[in-house]
């Protein structure tokens, strides 16, 4: 059995609906991650994923290559 896990990633500089589909695209493409949601409004960027496949690090990896910045979001 996989372990599966949601991560929430936080960014505040993206500022238009074509921002959020490179963002989710980008996640979406990274082996381990089963779904990306990014939500606009909040700066939230929801994860499920694989951990052992697709630790945190490569996730926000994966959002800066998309020339935006992100950070793992605190409680």
């Amino acid at each position: 059995m996989s372990e599966k896990l949601k991560t929430i990633l936080r960014s505040d500089e993206f500022s238009c609906p074509s921002c959020v589909a490179k963002i989710e695209k980008a996640l979406k493409a990274l082996p381990g991650v089963e779904d990306a949601r990014v939500h606009f409004s909040t700066g939230r960027i929801e994860i499920d994923h694989n951990p052992a496949r697709a630790p945190v690090d490569t996730l926000v990896q994966a959002v800066r290559s998309t020339g935006y910045e992100a950070r793992p979001a605190a409680f």
